[in-house]
C-alpha cells in the first residue's frame, strides 16, 4: 500500500485520461519520494543547482523526453504534442513550474537524508516541488505514448527562486514561455495538512523589494548637535515616520508594509557619526501601488529628514511582484484539486506578504499558484524557511496528481 494510500480522492474529472494519470503517479510514488530524499541531502544554493540540474535531466532523458538544458542551471522539457495553433489561438502549451534551489540555513530536520552540505539546507520545500513537477512530468509523458495526452505540456524546473529578483527572468529571457498560454505550480503550506490544496483569485503573495536609506554629515560631538545634521536622530524620524507616510499615501488596501530590519550608526556613546543606515523591505499585494510605491517613499524620506541637515540616499531595489493569480487558471486547478481530493479537499487560502519570483511568470501568460498542504494531520506544525521543517511527503503524490490534471483539463 502507498503511503499517498490514507489521502482521500475524489472523482476524476478528466475521464481515461485522469484515472490513468492516477494509476502511474501511484507507481511512481516511492520513486518520487526518494528522488526528494536525495535532493533534499544535496542542496545547492540559488544559481549553483548542477546536480540537482543534472539528476533531473537523466531521469527525463530516461524516459525518452529531451530536457533543454538553460544557460546556468535549470531545464525545461516538452512533454507530448506540439501546439496545433498558437498560444493566442488558446492551444498553446501548459507549463508547469518546479524552483530547485535551497535556503543558506543548516539543516536541523534530524531526518537520515538530512542535508550533507553544511549552512545549506531545503528548508523551502523547493525539493518537494521538484519532485512533484518531476512526477508530473513523467506521468504525463507516459500518457502521450498511450495516446492518452491531447495538449502539449511544458516542464520548467527553475533556478534561483531565493534570490532577487529571481531566476524566472532568465528562465523567461531564454524562452520558457514561447507557445505557452498558461501556467501553474505549488507551493509547500505546512499550515495545511496532506491531502488539502489551498487557492485563491487574485494576489496570493506579496510583491516584495528591498530599501537601504543612508544619510550623512560632518559628524560632531553629542554636546554640540545644533553644530551638525544629527544623523542618528534623523535615522530615527525615517523608521518611525516614513512607513506611517506610505500607510497615508496609498491606498490602505493594497496591503503596502514598509519593515525595517536593520540599522547601523556610530560607534561610541558621545560622537554623533557621519553617516548611519536604516535597510528593510517594502511589500505590497497590488501591482498599482507596488507601481507608485517607490517614488511615495523616495518624497516621504526627504521630507522626513529635511528639518535636520544631513545628506539622504534612498535605494530601492525592486525584487518581484505580487503572485496575481488568474480567475480561470485558478478555476481549474479547483477543478483538478476536486478530482484528486474530493470537495473538501481545496480550500482558500490566505494572502502572505512574503515574495515569490513565480510573479514574473504572470505578467507574460496567465497563471496561478496553489499552496499543496505538507502538514501530517494531529502532528506538530512546521514554518517554511526553517531548518527543522518537515514535510508529510505524502503531499508530492498529491501534487504530481494535482498539476498533472491540471495539464489535462481543457
Amino acid at each position: 500500500m502507498s503511503a499517498a494510500s490514507t489521502v482521500s480522492t475524489g472523482a476524476g474529472t478528466a475521464g481515461p485520461a485522469g484515472a490513468r494519470l492516477d494509476a502511474v503517479v501511484a507507481e511512481l510514488e516511492q520513486e518520487l519520494v526518494e528522488f526528494r530524499r536525495d535532493v533534499h541531502a544535496h542542496p545547492e544554493l540559488a544559481r549553483e543547482e548542477v546536480r540537482t540540474t543534472a539528476l533531473i535531466a537523466d531521469r527525463l532523458r530516461r524516459a525518452g523526453l529531451a530536457p533543454r538544458l538553460l544557460e546556468g542551471t535549470g531545464l525545461v522539457c516538452d512533454v507530448g504534442p506540439d501546439p496545433a495553433g498558437g498560444p493566442m489561438d488558446g492551444h498553446g502549451r501548459v507549463a508547469l513550474r518546479a524552483d530547485i534551489d535551497a535556503l543558506p540555513l543548516e539543516d536541523s530536520c534530524g531526518t537520515d537524508f538530512a542535508s550533507t552540505v553544511p549552512g545549506v539546507a531545503h528548508a523551502c520545500g523547493h525539493d518537494v516541488h521538484a519532485a512533484v513537477v518531476l512526477g508530473a512530468g513523467l506521468a504525463l509523458a507516459r500518457l502521450a505514448d498511450e495516446g492518452l495526452l491531447e495538449r502539449g505540456v511544458r516542464l520548467v524546473f527553475q533556478p534561483a527562486e531565493e534570490v532577487m529578483p529571481g531566476g524566472a527572468h532568465d528562465v523567461v529571457a531564454q524562452g520558457a514561455l514561447d507557445g505557452v498560454d498558461r501556467i501553474a505550480a505549488v507551493h509547500c503550506e505546512p499550515k495545511l495538512d496532506v491531502g488539502q490544496v489551498g487557492t485563491r483569485i487574485g494576489p496570493i503573495t506579496s510583491a516584495s523589494d528591498s530599501v537601504t536609506v543612508t544619510l550623512s554629515s560632518s559628524g560632531g560631538h553629542t554636546s554640540r548637535p545644533h553644530l551638525t545634521g544629527d544623523v542618528v536622530y534623523a535615522l530615527g524620524q525615517v523608521i518611525t515616520q516614513v512607513p506611517a507616510v506610505l500607510g497615508r499615501r496609498l491606498d490602505p488596501r493594497s496591503g503596502v508594509n514598509l519593515t525595517w530590519g536593520a540599522v547601523h550608526a556610530g560607534n561610541v556613546h558621545n560622537a554623533i557619526p557621519s553617516t548611519g543606515t536604516v535597510s528593510g523591505t517594502l511589500r505590497c499585494l497590488d501591482v498599482r501601488a507596488w507601481e507608485r510605491a517607490g517614488q511615495v517613499l523616495h518624497d516621504a524620506v526627504g521630507q522626513v529628514v529635511a528639518p535636520y541637515d544631513v545628506d539622504v540616499s534612498v535605494r530601492h531595489a525592486r525584487g518581484v511582484p505580487p503572485v496575481d493569480n488568474d480567475a480561470a487558471v485558478t478555476g481549474a486547478l479547483e477543478v483538478a484539486g476536486a478530482a484528486v481530493l474530493g470537495p473538501d479537499g481545496v480550500v482558500l487560502t490566505e494572502q502572505s506578504l512574503g515574495g515569490e519570483d513565480f510573479a514574473w511568470y504572470l505578467t507574460k501568460v496567465p497563471g496561478a499558484m496553489a499552496r499543496l498542504g505538507t502538514g501530517t494531520p494531529g502532528g506538530r506544525r512546521y514554518d517554511i524557511h526553517q531548518g527543522d521543517l518537515v514535510v508529510d511527503e505524502r503531499a508530492i503524490a498529491v501534487g504530481a496528481r494535482l498539476l498533472g490534471r491540471f495539464a489535462l483539463e481543457p
